[in-house]
């Protein structure tokens, strides 16, 4: 189904003394003792969790799958969109696991435990859309969506048991496109609803943070991360011929770009390193190089 992924839950506010959302300190023993921290932090983690999930469903349940309900049943959208809603639930579960890891390490829990209890909380707060979608006559369950939700959360887990930080980051921007004018009912009716469900004007990429694979000492800022790009246009119809119809044929792009990683850019604020924490999802605009079979190569001096 078209989204970038669901339940996303904010960090809780902090106080006065808090320090939110920090990342696992880089190369931290598996093993090692948990940082001291405020009795209240893992309820409030556990309770903002709990809510989110309950009313994100909830208000699915009565806003989004209103129409009839049909037996449950499975669909294969394998093929569909060039398989950019499949980067979309990769994109989402792995960050929904990279937030529930660091919130877990923020309150109190060692950094195995906070691995093991959050790993896996974007892979169980995206598939049970699942079911919803299995019980609507329109769409049925996706095996893919949950193989692209599992792998976006082992993906975390991995980078972390590997090297006890997130190396290779996957990031998505986005542009508006005059296709969704044209079939707004599946492509979204206004700006937030083309976010999550206009294809052509997503882009997925992956940032490769240099600087943590390079020796001690290296000179190479580890904000400034080259990256590799998907994306795809001309996508009205999944059907081909109906999609040729209207004068259509979609196509595959990719990327090669760098982006700046706002983790990595030193602030003594608080507040400013939970903004770029939370920014850090997203790619930002740069020059770049892509690559298509209807136009070869194309240089785009600022991508969005």
């Amino acid at each position: 189904m078209a989204h970038w992924g669901v339940a996303q839950v904010a960090p809780p506010a902090p106080s006065a003394n808090d320090s939110v959302a920090r990342p696992l300190p880089p190369h931290q023993a598996l093993g090692a003792a948990p940082v001291p921290a405020p009795k209240h932090r893992l309820p409030l983690v556990i309770g903002t969790f709990a809510t989110g999930y309950a009313g994100t469903y909830y208000t699915l349940s009565k806003g989004w799958y209103t129409g009839p309900r049909s037996r449950f049943h499975w669909f294969d959208d394998s093929r569909e969109w060039k398989q950019l809603d499949k980067a979309g639930h990769l994109w989402g579960a792995f960050h929904e696991s990279r937030g529930a890891v660091d919130l877990l390490h923020w309150a109190g829990l060692t950094p195995k435990q906070a691995i093991w209890y959050g790993g896996f909380v974007g892979f169980l707060l995206q598939s049970p859309i699942e079911y919803f979608d299995g019980r609507d006559p329109a769409y049925g369950a996706s095996a893919t969506d949950l193989a692209a939700n599992f792998a976006g959360s082992a993906g975390l887990i991995a980078q972390q048991l590997t090297w006890g930080e997130v190396r290779l980051m996957p990031k998505v921007s986005f542009r508006t496109t005059p296709y969704a004018q044209r079939r707004p009912n599946v492509l979204g009716k206004n700006l937030g609803e083309r976010l999550l469900k206009d294809y052509n004007g997503q882009t997925y990429w992956l940032c490769a943070d240099v600087g943590a694979f390079l020796p001690e000492g290296n000179r190479w800022p580890r904000w400034l991360q080259p990256t590799l790009g998907y994306g795809a246009q001309q996508m009205l119809y999944n059907d081909p011929d109906t999609n040729r119809a209207a004068g259509l044929d979609a196509y595959r792009q990719y990327y090669l770009s760098f982006d700046i990683d706002l983790r990595h850019i030193p602030t003594r604020s608080k507040a400013l390193r939970t903004v770029f924490y939370v920014a850090s999802i997203f790619h930002l605009p740069a020059p770049a190089l892509e690559l298509n079979r209807k136009r070869g190569l194309v240089l785009h001096g600022l991508y969005h």
